[in-house]
């Protein structure tokens, strides 16, 4: 069966120099291939919303909270999440306290994530946790994601793509098999060619996190 990868794809661009230009490309290179979202800083959420708007596209706007470190007091993730909904975010991909689930310190991971679904949802705007697998044991992983489920998100997320490494198609099918059906699975951090989006989406992944969707279009002749 032929995949509609272009479906599964937020086309990113989270650098820290990334210009006012690079963002109004990206968006551009979003409609003309028929990604599913761009994903932003939270200071390009308003500038991508209103261009996308304009051009009549219902490309959806994601952002990242507490990025790319979680380590952020959920009360400041909370805000983070508040503005970029106010701005026109549709979906926020928000880090887990990483250090607090290595405490032991579950009570704390499933209220920092509840925080942030209640705002988001009172928006109708959907949440990704990013558990960054590349700092965790397995028991860890199905820790974070069992959290994640429990808290009300909407996805589980590999990573940030800022970490020591990225998805993985071991743990994208781990975090499939702990989150069931139900939930999404994004996975991200490294993926950069077709071959690799693929076997991510065959693992389980719901959609696919990548500054290279270009690329991975153009390989396919599309």
């Amino acid at each position: 069966m032929e995949i509609e990868i272009a479906k599964f794809i937020d086309h990113t661009n989270l650098k820290a120099y990334a210009t006012k230009e690079d963002i109004i490309k990206l968006c551009d290179e979003a409609k003309k291939y028929g990604f599913y979202a761009v994903c932003v800083n939270p200071y390009r959420v308003k500038l991508a919303k209103d261009y996308l708007s304009e051009k009549g596209s219902n490309i959806k706007v994601a952002t990242v909270i507490g990025f790319p470190l979680g380590a952020t007091p959920t009360e400041v993730k909370v805000a983070e999440a508040k503005k970029a909904l106010d701005d026109g975010a549709d979906e926020l991909d928000m880090v887990i306290n990483i250090g607090a689930l290595k405490d032991g310190d579950y009570d704390y991971v499933r209220k920092d994530i509840e925080e942030v679904v209640k705002v988001a949802h009172e928006k109708e705007a959907k949440v990704k946790v990013i558990i960054e697998t590349c700092y965790l044991t397995e028991v860890e992983k199905i820790k974070a994601c069992e959290l994640a489920k429990e808290a009300g998100a909407d996805f589980v997320k590999t990573s940030t793509g800022f970490g020591t490494g990225g998805a993985t198609v071991e743990d994208v099918r781990l975090m499939r098999k702990v989150v069931g059906e139900e939930m999404g699975v994004k996975a991200a951090g490294g993926i950069r060619t077709y071959e690799q989006a693929l076997a991510m989406i065959e693992a389980g992944a719901t959609r696919i996190g990548t500054s290279s969707g270009v690329k991975i279009m153009k390989s396919r002749g599309e």
